[in-house]
């Protein structure tokens, strides 16, 4: 139990006020796994919790909702509150309410509703405990209300299912296959960070099987002959995706090199040197080859990158055209790689005078 917490909740009771961790810390710490989701539900308004807390970040207030630095421990804590509506299937209207049950029963699933107090015991109005205990995810209240008002749940409900190891309840998946379509008014941005957390999970064969029925919704194809990866950008590479997922230019750059590799030969001494160990490993677990016969593979190699050519692109440029440089020096790469040339600088001049007729200087050697 994080001391750390419990004094915040300590302060904030200090100051006339409920509060309780919620969510995923007294969920994980009950199931006994490491966590950092320090959520908690207070009384409080935000307003009266910047009187405690003067240098907390308000910019998410509109929701109830704030974030309080102390220490080394970062909480998001947002006040009882009651979702009336729901904007687009993901942005609730809220008021704020009175009392924890209340709090508890807007919350999507069970299994998140266990809380802590202050003295550091379990709270469990809604049965969280026992849903834990027979790892199933049911939905708190009406399962297609719940959905069909924020199609998040469903990613989410597949994510907890994936990383904790978990059921999704029957209700709940009815729910999803009659609200699924929803997803196509979430943003880019929710889906993929959830999907990303769907692949990193430990669990992801169950996570991939149950997004299976969503491809269409999601806009990603080919989850049916997808290899579970450590790498999420070595799952995200065996996908078919829209365009407007939104990868950083070097995850982009990441994915499309992984692409371009699931069509080679990883074993052949240019790829190798082209791609390099990195890269190929990945593809290699993705191809069930033995990640240990790429790199064997690849510290065999003559050599590993241009520095090493024995012929530097200056020395080259003495000898030919301009515009035949790139090719040439590509062209004496492969050959050393493949053993038709020696990497040694003799070898590699006459090997340019004699196949692209060169203009010789002697004082090169």
């Amino acid at each position: 139990m994080n001391i750390e917490l419990l004094e915040l909740l300590n302060k904030i009771e200090e100051n006339g006020y409920e509060a309780y961790l919620v969510g995923g810390y007294p969920r994980d710490l009950y199931l006994g796994i490491n966590t950092c989701d320090y959520d908690i539900t207070t009384s409080a308004t935000p307003e009266e919790l910047r009187k405690i807390f003067p240098d907390l970040d308000d910019k998410d207030s509109r929701y109830g909702r704030v974030t309080v630095k102390i220490k080394n421990i970062v909480a998001e804590i947002t006040t009882y509150r009651i979702e009336t509506a729901y904007e687009k299937h993901r942005h609730p209207i809220i008021s704020y309410a009175k009392e924890l049950s209340i709090d508890l029963k807007r919350r999507d699933f069970i299994i998140n509703t266990l809380c802590i107090d202050k003295n550091g015991k379990f709270i469990d109005l809604l049965g969280a405990k026992k849903d834990i205990d027979n790892k199933i995810i049911r939905v708190v209240g009406d399962a297609k209300k719940k959905i069909a008002e924020d199609a998040l749940r469903i990613l989410r409900a597949i994510r907890f299912a994936s990383v904790l190891n978990f059921t999704l309840d029957e209700q709940l998946k009815e729910a999803i296959s009659l609200y699924k379509k929803n997803l196509k008014e979430l943003s880019y941005f929710r889906k993929q960070e959830e999907l990303n957390r769907i692949f990193a999970s430990p669990n992801i064969e169950y996570g991939v099987e149950l997004l299976k029925e969503l491809e269409e919704e999601l806009e990603i194809f080919g989850i049916s002959n997808l290899t579970p990866h450590t790498s999420v950008l070595g799952i995200w590479a065996q996908l078919d995706f829209s365009s407007k997922y939104e990868f950083s230019r070097s995850e982009r750059k990441e994915i499309e090199k992984i692409k371009q590799l699931l069509g080679q030969d990883l074993l052949d001494s240019f790829t190798l040197y082209q791609y390099g160990p990195y890269y190929c490993g990945i593809v290699a677990e993705i191809k069930n080859i033995p990640k240990s016969q790429v790199i064997e593979a690849y510290q065999k190699l003559p050599i590993h990158h241009r520095d090493e050519v024995a012929f530097s692109l200056k020395e080259l440029s003495l000898l030919v055209e301009k515009d035949m440089i790139e090719q040439i020096y590509a062209d004496i790469e492969k050959k050393i790689l493949s053993g038709e040339l020696e990497n040694f600088k003799i070898f590699i001049k006459r090997y340019i005078l004699e196949n692209y007729g060169g203009r010789k200087k002697e004082n090169i050697i």
